[in-house]
């Protein structure tokens, strides 16, 4: 796939005429609000076969072609590069597919196994229903390989939504967790709907994974926290109540996202996760942690301090970086997981832990904030759709910021009120998936289904293949 960032007066006709696609193809993957009101700076996922790739500072074109089986003047030729030899790292390059023609007495099976790549793929890149029906002579787009990530999502919808939601994109988790169990602080928990859409997840085969929580909407959750890890019968009774849960539920994992916990505490927490390891394994069960995001040991306080990254990878099964909300709600108007701030916390991660147990947050919604800010405003949170909805009506500019790797605008409504909206876009998601790819990540975490955004997972299944357990 390719991503295109619309300049002004382009209309969508024109850029399809431009891809040789169809104008309903290019609507499909993106679900414009509007398809004849494109936006300058908009960026659009152009569904044709190929890949892009970012440069890095030790690739020469001859690399980068030597990675994807092309040729090199098929990339030189695709990107108009005249001079090989002044290749600029951090840019974006398209790579062309490999094309096939179908030899007499050929047969799917054999065209895959020469390409190192599945049948499977090759039907679903070339869009074929039966494999016993190519002929000699026909051309194959064969995919460039791609490398295997596991997926988790989160929600807080409620039971139907969240089903809804799974039965959608489910096909493109491995694992899915319903936000949340809150613990009490005897160690009980608080009753929690989850039976439609742990059946639409079983469905996917996406697993399900329990998460627990001491976080609620009117509290932090410190006190509860401290109860709970600082006594050792409310640990275990914690445990207890959970793995009653799994068995009834169906969960075959779970997710511990203790926030907010007290600094004092920090031992106790690495204690109870040696605890929930022991008795969750010895019961077939993985379980998994989310964490605050961190730059290094010496950041301290409530959010930090009790959260030991060194200890959680090497105590749990992976950890879940919360690599969002530096934009939170009521912050100025910033980006909301800039990639700058998602590297620091990722390369302190991969100190203390090793790749394959690490999992990159990434948020899929949109804030909206007044103009000028004033401290005690709360930013509005919606979908990235709704924000290219609005920037539409509002017939907005759509601005980069290539530091934060981060799409936003601005506009004033009807009453004159000014608001800047940062959000998500394929460009940013992009940036995204090329950090888990350079890193070598174990898996992509979402935060949270529910705001619609058909170009990330459109972008996802372009540049992965998905693990499923199940």
């Amino acid at each position: 796939m390719l991503i295109h960032v619309v300049s002004s007066g382009e209309t969508l006709w024109e850029i399809a005429m431009r891809y040789h696609i169809n104008v309903n193809a290019i609507q499909q993957v993106n679900q414009l609000p509007n398809p004849n009101q494109l936006l300058l700076g908009q960026s659009i996922v152009i569904p044709v076969p190929g890949s892009m790739y970012t440069v890095k500072r030790v690739d020469t074109i001859w690399s980068i072609a030597r990675q994807f089986s092309v040729s090199v003047n098929a990339v030189l030729q695709a990107n108009n590069i005249s001079n090989p030899n002044l290749l600029s790292p951090g840019a974006v390059l398209f790579i062309p597919p490999i094309i096939h023609m179908v030899q007499p007495g050929e047969s799917l099976w054999q065209i895959a196994s020469l390409y190192g790549v599945t049948a499977q793929s090759l039907m679903s890149e070339n869009h074929i229903q039966n494999p016993n029906m190519i002929y000699p002579g026909l051309q194959l787009v064969v995919p460039h390989p791609k490398p295997m990530i596991e997926v988790n999502a989160y929600t807080y919808q409620e039971d139907e939504a969240a089903a809804e939601s799974v039965n959608a994109i489910g096909h493109l988790l491995t694992y899915f967790s319903p936000f949340a169990y809150l613990i009490k602080e005897d160690g009980s928990l608080e009753p929690f709907d989850d039976d439609l859409m742990i059946a639409a997840a079983v469905d996917k085969r996406a697993v399900p994974m329990m998460v627990i929580t001491n976080l609620s909407s009117t509290s932090a959750g410190t006190n509860l926290a401290h109860a709970v890890l600082s006594s050792a019968e409310n640990r275990e009774n914690l445990i207890t109540n959970c793995i009653k849960i799994m068995e009834e539920k169906g969960y075959k994992g779970i997710n511990i996202d203790f926030e907010y916990v007290p600094p004092e505490d920090r031992e106790n927490y690495n204690e109870f996760l040696k605890l929930a390891v022991e008795r969750f394994h010895n019961e077939g069960y993985f379980v998994s942690t989310a964490v605050a995001p961190k730059y290094g040991s010496e950041l301290e306080g409530l959010l930090y301090t009790a959260h030991d990254y060194e200890a959680h990878g090497r105590i749990v099964d992976f950890v879940i970086l919360m690599t969002y909300e530096w934009g939170w709600r009521g912050a100025s108007p910033q980006a909301i997981s800039p990639i700058n701030q998602m590297r620091r916390v990722v390369e302190y991660a991969l100190s203390v832990m090793p790749a394959e147990k690490i999992y990159l947050g990434f948020q899929i919604y949109a804030r909206d904030w007044r103009l000028p800010h004033q401290q005690g405003q709360y930013a509005e949170t919606f979908s990235p759709q709704e924000a290219i909805r609005r920037a539409t009506r509002y017939g907005a500019t759509i601005q980069y910021n290539k530091t934060a790797e981060s799409p936003f605008f601005r506009y004033i409504n009807e009453q004159g009120q000014g608001h800047e909206v940062w959000f998500e876009d394929a460009r940013s998601a992009q940036a995204k998936f090329d950090m888990a790819k350079e890193y070598k990540l174990r898996g992509i975490s979402y935060w949270a289904l529910g705001y619609p955004f058909p170009q990330n997972w459109a972008l996802l299944n372009d540049n992965f293949n998905i693990i499923k357990k199940a």
